[in-house]
């Protein structure tokens, strides 16, 4: 393994948008969702460790879910492991990883990845990484790494391939739409010039850190001019009291919209986002009718392109349902249309919030 390469992975979100499965005090990442025996933030750490050392991993997350990544990662050493100290969106975290990783390896390449993703082809999905991760260590730019569309999924980001670059399959970004209307999704899937955002980005350390600081204000940049030879304990007490003076911004926004110099690499791992119940409708093997049955127990009659996930010890019986998600857990059961369902499904969970209080939410 290459010790200068390494890996961040963001494990901060809500995951509303799968609620009632996914709560606020236990969100998608940290849940067994298909009944394998690891959580969708362990596979994805299994996934990285198979090309990035252990030593490399690193996590983002909140004090709200410190004890549960602590708890499910107990092999990743406790600086790895990155607590905000308030709630600031992704782009400061990995501001501060970068920094992190910078000071102990300068001529560091980086993984940005989400926590909550399916790959089928691991062995692809290993190789396309590591082809990306000798590019940027080469080279000044950011690498997105972009699928091709299935499907005209509005509940994805698009990229727009430009100019190919020297390397195979690696394009200039021509433009990026964030969650598009169907109409549009349609068109860019069926124009050919567009790859979904799998959210997972590469760059060199030292690139990454000048980006940001075209964007960010000068907080955490600061202790390295006051204390050159800062210790552990001393930036944490420094990222305690400057943090939050952070912007609340996303990644996305501060630095894929904002760099001059970012790339797409087209890739056919078999991919996709588990932050929606019809992305993964869409991404799962149907059953009979067009059903798809997550580790439940079902009886079903007359039923057509259903999603259902239902808890361990529960027998669901359902007749005559067409195009439905029906989930349930703990004390909430959701039965809600499936199609562009995202939205909806994030709206109950704040409204049942605001009405019944947090305990369903």
């Amino acid at each position: 393994m290459n010790m200068k390469n390494f890996c961040v992975i963001l494990a901060g979100g809500k995951g509303r948008r799968l609620w009632p499965s996914s709560r606020d005090k236990y969100p998608k990442q940290f849940i067994d969702f298909f009944g394998t025996g690891r959580t969708q933030l362990q596979s994805t750490v299994d996934r990285f460790q198979k090309f990035i050392p252990t030593g490399n991993v690193y996590v983002c997350t909140n004090q709200e879910f410190a004890a549960l990544v602590r708890e499910q990662l107990p092999e990743l050493p406790e600086r790895n492991i990155l607590v905000e100290p308030v709630n600031r969106n992704t782009a400061p975290s990995v501001a501060w990883a970068t920094m992190r990783i910078l000071s102990a390896e300068p001529e560091a390449s980086i993984i940005i990845a989400p926590s909550d993703q399916c790959v089928v082809n691991e062995e692809l999905f290993r190789q396309n990484m590591e082809t990306s991760l000798g590019y940027v260590s080469q080279n000044n730019v950011l690498v997105a790494m972009g699928v091709k569309p299935t499907r005209p999924e509005p509940g994805y980001g698009y990229i727009q391939l430009g100019d190919p670059s020297s390397k195979p399959d690696v394009y200039r970004v021509k433009s990026f739409t964030e969650k598009p209307e169907r109409e549009f999704a349609q068109m860019f899937m069926e124009s050919g010039e567009f790859c979904w955002n799998t959210g997972i980005f590469l760059a060199n350390a030292r690139f990454l850190i000048r980006s940001f600081e075209l964007v960010l204000p000068e907080v955490l940049r600061n202790l390295k001019n006051e204390k050159p030879s800062y210790t552990y304990e001393e930036e944490l007490e420094y990222v305690a009291k400057n943090y939050p003076s952070y912007p609340n911004l996303s990644l996305d926004y501060t630095i894929l919209e904002r760099c001059s110099d970012v790339y797409v690499m087209k890739c056919n791992f078999g991919w996709a986002d588990l932050g929606t119940w019809h992305a993964i409708y869409e991404f799962m093997q149907k059953g009979d009718h067009a059903n798809v049955i997550v580790d439940s127990k079902v009886l079903l009659d007359e039923s057509h392109n259903n999603i259902i996930k239902l808890p361990k010890g529960r027998l669901g019986v359902i007749s005559g349902l067409d195009g439905y998600i029906v989930a349930e857990e703990g004390n909430v059961l959701l039965i809600c249309k499936k199609s562009d369902s995202s939205a909806l499904v994030k709206k109950y969970a704040s409204e049942v919030g605001m009405k019944y209080g947090e305990e369903y939410t």
